[in-house]
């Protein structure tokens, strides 16, 4: 079935406005100046004005009791209370369920007279102090006389929805004004060519009919109440009021929505565009040409400039993700029966949308297990002299050619004793074996793996940190864990900026090349072979002031590098930690397209993917960052790989 784009627009902003609404309403729990309750009233106001014009008026009559309630706040007549709060956000999912049914009469009128529904106007009712509405209102006769704009159809107005939200307010009779209408011949069916007069009896008052109208661009609306038949009037006509309805919020005209999938077959062509134009480059090497190598040189500059707007236009702000945690801290604290704050940073970091859209899920799951595993009861906290709030902390940065994001609590940490004997119990860990701390926090993560007593709605299950250590690996990310038994967990996740086109540094290695990511590289600098002669292994390299160690590629992948006369080392960084990786040659900088490794090689930890050079050859992407992390921890195993 065909989605009127119209109403596609309308729902697409709602689930926008509806995040919006729930990071407002989290802030008013914290204060709320009159600008803030009126951020909230506006909201509440768009979502119900719009309901009833793109066909949900399930959705506008429930959010219109809100509406209310916060008008109420608006004027002083109540405060807002954690009870109103409570309500409202509940209001809120409800309302999301409803966008989720479509309009569909039978689905919405489901929701709409749900137990749900009931209680959450219940416990509306209550924290706003609503007094009952009276028993029998008095009905009163309205003429409304409606004429849309002549553009208004092309812009996604439908009168019959309207009409029809108008005939629900009460009684009506509705006359079609078709005068003036042209011959069928010459009838442009883009345009709006009729009008209504529509006679209604009704005991909601003109508030209720002029937000039917609410959206009705230029619309010619005029609302007259029609005087009881019993009461003479001696004034010369009915009293009329012309409504101009206030026009629909327009979009930004620099902001264009475009659906995922066609920035992602964008960046398919631009991916296969930049080998081209590297199979080019190598053509035109061959040629010496000095007007072809302009001409590749500004086809080069021009490609360069088209990647870096395409990944710009996929790399959000984490913000968008982090905002949701914010309501996840608050329910999971009053289920629970803990006090837990949030604190955020670094939500600015920008990170491409598709390894935005699959971080969600991880952060949940740790964070769910930082509040109910790592957060002690108020009692607890109080009698080990901490703070009776609990803490959680969420922090991202940029670090060289990763994101580095951090989940902190201020909790009873690890068991590590605990964790050994469970991992005994499972089968996991060997009776005899003596791990570290570092590797028991590890176990975590393994599948099925819980130190808690019994299954609760939260956790016990042992799914949700296998999950993540499953979606932070697919994602070529890392996940570490720190911490100390009586103040904390400290959970690192390094993922990667893009999962697309990276600047990278080929290398070459015996008769192999490779590349690594150009935005952890410091420096290349010369080598002197006759520090390989040394027999210490991993060995330190004086650059200027500060000793840097450096391993030989070569041993690390074992290939052989006999009668090379001269040899180059490259400075990389990671996790704030400097080493030099000796290889035979650098043959330059290249834009590189990363293409995931086949499924038999997947699990491969030093290489975050392959890419196709301009000559058709494959060359694999190093991953620095876990190959440093490797060789840092054991340089003598990476050395005798």
């Amino acid at each position: 079935m065909q989605v009127n784009p119209a109403v596609q627009s309308y729902v697409i902003e709602a689930r926008d406005l509806l995040a919006q609404l729930e990071t407002m309403l989290l802030d008013l729990e914290q204060a709320a100046p009159p600008e803030a309750v009126d951020s909230v009233f506006r909201a509440l106001h768009t979502l119900k004005g719009g309901g009833g014009m793109f066909g949900f008026p399930a959705l506008s009559a429930f959010v219109h009791h809100f509406e209310d309630a916060f008008d109420l706040v608006r004027m002083g007549k109540i405060s807002v209370t954690r009870p109103l709060l409570d309500a409202a956000l509940a209001g809120r999912d409800h309302v999301i369920a409803l966008l989720d049914a479509g309009g569909d009469p039978e689905r919405t009128d489901a929701l709409a007279n749900s137990p749900e529904a009931a209680s959450i106007l219940s416990q509306l009712a209550r924290a706003a102090n609503l007094a009952p509405p009276p028993v029998a209102p008095a009905e009163r006769g309205w003429m409304v006389h409606f004429r849309p704009a002549a553009n208004a159809l092309m812009h996604g107005m439908r009168p019959d929805l309207l009409l029809e939200e108008l005939a629900s307010l009460g009684q009506c009779e509705v006359k079609c004004l078709a005068q003036g209408l042209a011959p069928l011949a010459t009838l442009d069916p883009t345009q709006s060519h009729l009008g209504w007069d529509v006679t209604l009896h009704t005991t909601q008052g003109r508030a209720a009919i002029e937000a039917v109208f609410i959206f009705a661009e230029d619309a010619e609306l005029t609302i007259t109440e029609i005087a009881p038949p019993e009461v003479e009037t001696k004034a010369e006509g009915p009293a009329q009021v012309r409504s101009t309805a206030p026009s629909r919020a327009q979009h930004n005209p620099e902001t264009v929505r475009v659906p995922s999938l066609k920035l992602d077959a964008i960046l398919d062509q631009l991916g296969e565009l930049v080998i081209a134009q590297a199979r080019l480059n190598q053509i035109a090497s061959r040629f010496g040409d000095s007007t072809l190598d302009g001409l590749v040189e500004e086809f080069q500059r021009l490609i360069g400039g088209l990647r870096d707007t395409t990944l710009a236009i996929r790399m959000l702000p984490i913000e968008t993700v982090f905002g949701k945690f914010r309501r996840v801290v608050r329910d999971l604290s009053v289920e629970l029966g803990k006090e837990v704050i949030l604190e955020t940073e670094g939500g600015e970091t920008e990170i491409d949308k598709n390894v935005l859209d699959r971080l969600s899920e991880p952060l949940v799951h740790m964070i769910r297990n930082s509040v109910d595993h790592g957060i002690e009861s108020t009692a607890e906290r109080v009698a080990a002299g901490k703070p009776a709030q609990g803490l959680v902390r969420l922090a991202a940065c940029q670090d060289a050619g990763e994101i580095l994001i951090t989940i902190e609590d201020d909790g009873k940490g690890l068991d590590h004793e605990r964790i050994r004997q469970k991992a005994i119990e499972r089968g996991i860990l060997a009776p005899e074996a003596t791990p570290t701390e570092s590797q028991l926090a590890e176990l975590i993560f393994a599948p099925g793996f819980s130190t808690a007593e019994k299954v609760s709605s939260v956790s016990g299950r042992g799914v949700g940190m296998d999950a993540v250590m499953t979606t932070i690996s697919a994602l070529r990310g890392s996940v570490e864990v720190m911490s100390r038994k009586g103040e904390g967990t400290l959970i690192s996740l390094r993922l990667p900026l893009t999962l697309a086109i990276i600047d990278g540094l080929l290398v070459q290695l015996g008769g192999d090349i490779f590349v690594m990511p150009l935005i952890a590289v410091d420096e290349c600098v010369e080598f002197d072979l006759t520090e390989l002669k040394r027999d210490s292994g991993r060995t330190m390299l004086a650059i200027r002031d500060e000793m840097v160690p450096f391993v030989d590629l070569a041993h690390v992948f074992g290939v052989p590098v006999d009668g090379v006369a001269r040899r180059r080392v490259v400075i990389v960084r990671a996790e704030g930690q400097r080493m030099g990786l000796v290889v035979d040659d650098i043959l330059g900088q290249h834009q590189t397209v990363i293409k995931p490794m086949s499924p038999f090689h997947a699990d491969l930890a030093d290489f975050a993917g392959a890419t196709i050079l301009g000559d058709g050859t494959v060359a694999l992407i190093l991953d620095t960052t876990s190959l440093l992390r490797r060789l840092l921890d054991s340089p003598s195993q990476a050395l005798a790989a």
